[in-house]
């Protein structure tokens, strides 16, 4: 019988001891004397956010495959038990089998979102692993991130002796088995990530030196051993019909973010939106075969007992065989009261025909994400959404019963103008006026709500708009208070809600987004100080990270206000995402021209993601080269 890590006096006095004693339903145990690497996966934050992510889930399941490989879990200690583990020196554990994290042959660590990398260090702390990898020796784990974040892995290169670039699926049988051969050989750490930063998609920082100009833009970067690319490509599952994928998922003790089965029905995005980091890092679009969409969908069911099932993708409205999924998802779940959840789909007349049909609809909530508040700068994004599609969806849902809409806006979008901004109000406005033009008042049980929501434009690597510059707090509030005043001023204001964003995480996340090496020291400074969980509001100590960017003479505007010129190199050049930087200026330039590109099915733009040669790419076409 496993022995826990924590003793029951400690879990009882924290807030969830389930984050902490594993056991899960489809959690993997295996002897630990017969398999040769294991492999600790982690997210930097709590238990609940974690085990909601799919990525994670589907690494878990392919390592464990492996006969020689065991894959366990670990997440962040929330506040009340970090307290704990510092006082008492009790180091952080595996949720399998509750062994130190500093035993393990690997720690992976998923990267998701900026506002995590203090994390990142709270786990290597309390794993007793050094935070600079060149501190680290042969008794230490090699730390290796991967995850959108690591398509800039700069500001936090330090910490980490590798990065996988791209879809986890395909290299680490060949990453695993190149470890176990310098271990059978006696080959070393330095000997082991020399050898590694020749496999495809493997990036080790510590083998490039980066030279900066006096302007503080990057001159160089120089590769320290011979063999070693230049350039590292992502790595892209091709068929992505016949891959891992967790036919059972690890069902948790308490309730999760994600408490459901998850089915990825395709990868990627045609839309291109030109601030949408994920619709460039995941091109090209590839569509998951129906028939085996549909077994996976009833074996996931029948192996965890979630009451629930979400169909996850960028766009789900563009998955082509979404009609005759939805058909067999809705008979199959029917007859067993499981419940559909359909994010990310395009309000339009099927959309809301399915909604009618499926379990979960309690007729009062849609969402629709505009962006901006006026077609001119949904051009200058390319949203491919126009106030018609968006009036006419609303409309629908209206005359279908619902009552409440939520709608998302971007407010420092470039290009901005004060206009744009009294759009939202307008919009919003137009859309509760539209309610009580179609439902008669006595079909009416009550007003229409419309929930306004805005976050603030952060630009990201590997979009159009990493060339843009960034509003600063000040400029952001001001937006804030313009656009909820715009609402104050319309006649329908009481059906009408409005949210925005904290601005001070929004600018430290443009800063963490687009940095380069210099930050690391920002990073390690802010997390000695007490920055933890800053993805958290309560846990946010902005005050913290401005010291620690003064105190290492680092002025955080450099990151974020500057408009890039065309020539610059960025941080993140030396990785190639299968969209051509060129493609991307010429987006940028359409952008300023407020100039639309349409999307992937309706004509190729030449963005550079045919050379991996699969899914949408060749949809259609014969000889692509």
């Amino acid at each position: 019988m496993r022995k826990l890590a924590l003793s029951d006096e400690i879990l009882m006095q924290v807030e969830k001891p389930a984050r902490y004693i594993g056991g899960e339903v489809n959690s993997v145990m295996k002897e630990k004397n017969a398999v040769q690497v294991r492999f600790a996966m982690c997210f930097p934050d709590v238990y609940e956010i974690g085990m909601s992510h799919l990525g994670i889930q589907i690494i878990y399941d392919m390592l464990n495959q492996f006969e020689d490989v065991w894959c366990e879990r670990v997440y962040s200690p929330w506040v009340d038990l970090d307290k704990i583990m510092r006082e008492e020196k009790i180091p952080l554990f595996a949720l399998e089998s509750q062994d130190p994290i500093k035993e393990f042959d690997f720690l992976g660590i998923t990267l998701q979102y900026e506002m995590c990398y203090t994390n990142v260090l709270q786990v290597l702390e309390l794993s007793g692993i050094p935070l600079l990898s060149q501190q680290r020796d042969g008794d230490d784990p090699i730390v290796i991130g991967g995850g959108p974040c690591s398509y800039n892995p700069e500001p936090i290169c330090d910490f980490f002796d590798i990065f996988y670039i791209g879809e986890g699926e395909t290299r680490y049988r060949e990453l695993l088995g190149l470890y176990k051969s310098c271990k059978e050989n006696g080959q070393g750490r330095k000997e082991f990530l020399k050898m590694a930063a020749r496999i495809p998609g493997m990036y080790v920082p510590s083998l490039y030196e980066v030279t900066y100009h006096e302007d503080g833009t990057i001159d160089q970067r120089i590769p320290l051993e011979e063999g070693i690319p230049e350039t590292i490509q992502k790595e892209l599952v091709g068929d992505v019909s016949h891959t891992y994928y967790p036919q059972k998922p690890v069902v948790p003790f308490l309730k999760v973010t994600q408490d459901r089965v998850v089915l990825e029905i395709q990868r990627g995005c045609i839309r291109g939106c030109r601030f949408c980091q994920a619709g460039q890092l995941y091109r090209p679009v590839r569509e998951r075969d129906l028939e085996t969409l549909k077994t996976w969908a009833v074996e996931m069911l029948k192996n965890t007992g979630h009451e629930e099932i979400s169909l996850s993708s960028l766009s789900s409205s563009d998955y082509s065989q979404l009609p005759e999924l939805l058909g067999f998802l809705i008979t199959h779940c029917g007859k067993r009261n499981i419940n559909i959840s359909l994010p990310s789909l395009r309000i339009d007349a099927f959309s809301l025909d399915v909604m009618n049909k499926v379990q979960d609809v309690k007729k009062s909530s849609l969402t629709f994400a505009p962006e901006a508040g006026s077609q001119r700068l949904r051009d200058v994004i390319n949203k491919g959404l126009t106030q018609e599609d968006i009036l006419t969806g609303a409309r629908l849902a209206f005359e279908g019963g619902w009552t409440r809409v939520k709608l998302y806006f971007m407010l420092g979008l470039p290009m901005e103008t004060e206009e744009d901004i009294k759009g939202i109000g307008e919009l919003c406005n137009k859309i509760a006026a539209l309610f009580y033009e179609t439902v008669p008042k006595e079909k009416r049980t009550g007003r229409v709500q419309i929930v306004a929501s805005t976050s603030f434009f952060i630009p990201k690597p590997f979009t159009p708009f990493q060339w843009a510059g960034q509003c600063t707090r000040e400029e952001f509030l001001d937006k804030a208070y313009s656009t909820r005043a715009a609402i104050a001023g319309q006649l329908n204001q009481k059906s009408i809600k409005y949210n925005w964003h904290e601005a001070d995480a929004s600018v430290l996340e443009g800063v963490l987004a687009r940095g380069d090496r210099r930050l690391n020291q920002v990073i390690q400074k802010a997390y000695e100080k007490g920055c933890l969980f800053d993805a958290w509001s309560e846990y946010y100590k902005n005050g913290l990270w401005l010291e620690s960017f003064a105190q290492c003479g680092i002025d955080p505007d450099f990151y974020t206000t500057r408009t890039r010129p065309d020539t610059e190199t960025f941080p993140w050049d030396f990785l190639d995402c299968g969209v051509k930087k060129e493609h991307l200026l010429a987006q940028w330039h359409k952008a300023k021209e407020e100039s639309t590109t349409p999307n992937c099915r309706e004509k190729c733009s030449g963005c550079g993601a045919s050379r991996f040669r699969t899914g949408v790419c060749l949809e259609g076409r014969k000889g692509l080269a």
